[in-house]
């Protein structure tokens, strides 16, 4: 049947085929959950909104591309043009001023963005992972405060959850925020925070009772001019250089109670809830680096000639290119599954690790075989090709490592096993 409210079709599910695999029984069980088929058709605004994100991307983030990957250079004139293009703010709810665009939104910015720099897609999209935490459990007046401060000039904001002491085990976080009266005194060091060496404020994930582990973690709005906070010297690395990744040091600096987001101990389910929230985005971002990729591989191999013939005449070209297709269609579809889950209020733990995972193994294989098919000009520097190649593996790494994603999709479908 379809869904009076058009957001796509309802089908009952047909009865399952339950089978003990120990004795060859088979016995068939009613099921009487619905599953709802997401209808992907873009809106008119969200076609406009996809069109104006390319142009950007075309136009202002491409050509900078290479200066700021050799140069490592902070790239603000980027970060003003995207505030001004309403890109910085796209989360911030519309009840505050902002466009109020959802995860479905966010993840066709991402991928427009990713194809024209995946350094800058890093840099731009922070706004969207620090402000996640206020999103989904802060305050109205949490919300009011910090959420509308990025509509009034080009401000960043930085997500800090990662410790040297603590990457994907977010229950091992050293950090401490211990209270006194009124304020919380926040002691510790945070690592690989993308623009905290830039941002106007921090959502920062402590113990506030360190006894009882995860369930000991609280979150908060730290203010970054606030005494007490020491910035190190952004990292030199691999690829995404057009991003900038710091350690911060926290020592007794003062937050205000009514700075915690959420209730004392409710840290750990708001760092979860945001991370599934906003890996659809990562996923369509490593989808707009392998669509780069394939589209320069692509090219080349249909003018490239030799024996005669262009390389993508050969089946061994052809097959890695069509490869190449089939897997970004494929991450797409899981990053917008993901994301549209997410906008209709559902859980989507694991369909966001789906997507994360499968998608930026596709932008690493891709930028690889881009790579193989240029041959040596894709080595060379004077091709983006090995740039695409760096930039790709750190988006198998952050916001949780693909390994750490297949834990996460194990766990879940252990569980559902144990429920249906």
């Amino acid at each position: 049947m379809i869904h009076p409210g058009g957001g796509g079709v309802i089908q009952d599910s047909p009865p399952s085929c339950v089978v003990n695999p120990w004795r060859g029984e088979s016995r068939l069980e009613p099921v009487n959950q619905l599953r709802t088929v997401p209808d992907f058709s873009l809106s008119s605004e969200q076609t406009a909104f996809q069109a104006h994100a390319r142009r950007f991307a075309l136009e202002v983030v491409r050509p900078a591309s290479r200066h700021h990957d050799e140069t490592g250079a902070w790239p603000e004139a980027i970060i003003q043009a995207a505030w001004r293009e309403g890109f910085l703010q796209s989360a911030v709810p519309r009840e505050w001023g902002g466009p109020g665009r959802g995860a479905f939104d966010e993840v066709l910015l991402a991928e427009e963005l990713a194809w024209g720099c995946a350094g800058m897609y890093t840099t731009l999209s922070a706004n969207s992972l620090a402000c996640a935490p206020i999103r989904v459990a802060g305050s109205e007046t949490q919300q009011k405060q910090w959420l509308r401060r990025l509509l009034d000039a080009p401000r960043l904001a930085a997500f800090a959850l990662t410790e040297p002491g603590a990457g994907s085990d977010a229950g091992a976080l050293a950090c401490r925020a211990e209270r006194r009266g009124d304020v919380y005194l926040l002691n510790g060091t945070k690592c690989f925070i993308t623009g905290g060496d830039h941002a106007d404020f921090f959502t920062v994930f402590a113990k506030t009772d360190p006894a009882k582990g995860a369930r000991g973690l609280s979150a908060f709005i730290v203010s970054a001019d606030s005494p007490g906070i020491e910035i190190g010297p952004a990292m030199d690395k691999l690829g995404h250089r057009a991003s900038s990744q710091v350690e911060i040091h926290f020592r007794d600096v003062e937050i205000p109670a009514e700075q915690r987001i959420g209730a004392e101990g409710g840290g750990f389910a708001i760092a979860m809830r945001t991370l599934d929230l906003t890996r659809a985005s990562v996923a369509a971002g490593a989808v707009g680096l392998a669509r780069a990729a394939y589209e320069l591989a692509l090219d080349y191999a249909a003018t490239r000639v030799q024996f005669g013939q262009p390389i993508i005449s050969n089946q061994g070209v052809s097959f890695m290119l069509a490869d190449m297709a089939t897997r970004i269609e494929a991450s797409r579809l899981l990053a917008w599954q993901a994301a549209w889950t997410a906008d209709q209020g559902a859980r989507n733990a694991k369909l966001s690790a789906m997507a994360k995972t499968f998608a930026t193994d596709t932008a690493m294989e891709a930028a690889s075989n881009a790579v193989q098919i240029l041959g040596g000009l894709g080595y060379s520097r004077d091709s983006l090709a090995e740039k695409f190649f760096r930039d790709a593996k750190l988006m198998q790494i952050y916001e949780g490592t693909n390994q750490i994603q297949r834990l996460v999709i194990s766990k879940e479908i252990q569980q559902e096993r144990r429920t249906r």
